[in-house]
Order: structure tokens, then C-alpha cells, then sequence
């Protein structure tokens, strides 16, 4: 099924994104065996051995490919507002204009 999102969504399981971005990080074995322990195997969903896991964040990035915004936070549950979100888009969007 498609859907029109309005935006693109890449996928980066081999995190070379993630690594350039500076946010990936490396698990511990003890972690990767608790993952497994909660059902979560990385290997199988990834099909990566690299064991490495992105800080969640949004980033921002005009059309010419700099980045404009990030908002990073290693607290996975931790989540910035649509509300500012959109608010730096519009923000970014007039400063473009002028």
C-alpha cells in the first residue's frame, strides 16, 4: 500500500547515515543480549551485525542538503513537540524567503 506522506522516508539499517549524522552508538554484548530477551533481535530486523543503534532524532535539511535544525536526546522516550518541529520548519521556511 502506498501512502502520500508528503515528505521522504529513507531507511539506513547499515547506519552509514547515522554514523555520518553522528548519532549512531555501539551496544554493549549485555545489551544486545537483553534486546534478544525482549524479543528484539537487531540482527534479524537490521540485517546488520554492526550491533549499533541512532540517538532518535529529527533533523531538518533545506533542499541544498545542509542541515538547518536538529534535535537529538539519547532518552528514547524523550520527543520533541510536532508543535516546535513545525514551528523551526516555518522558521526556516521565511528566513529562506528572504
Amino acid at each position: 500500500m502506498a501512502n502520500n506522506l508528503g515528505y521522504t522516508l529513507y531507511s539506513d539499517s547499515s547506519l552509514a547515515a547515522a554514523r555520518a549524522f553522528g548519532i549512531a552508538y555501539q551496544l554493549s554484548d549485555d545489551d544486545v543480549r537483553m534486546y534478544l530477551e525482549y524479543g528484539m533481535d537487531l540482527e534479524a530486523a537490521s540485517g546488520q551485525k554492526h550491533h549499533q543503534l541512532p540517538v532518535p532524532s529529527v533533523f531538518l535539511v533545506e533542499a541544498g542538503g545542509a542541515i538547518r535544525w536538529v534535535y537529538s536526546n539519547p532518552d528514547y522516550e524523550i520527543r520533541p513537540d510536532n508543535a516546535a518541529i513545525l514551528e523551526a520548519a516555518r522558521g526556516l521556511a521565511k528566513a529562506a524567503d528572504h
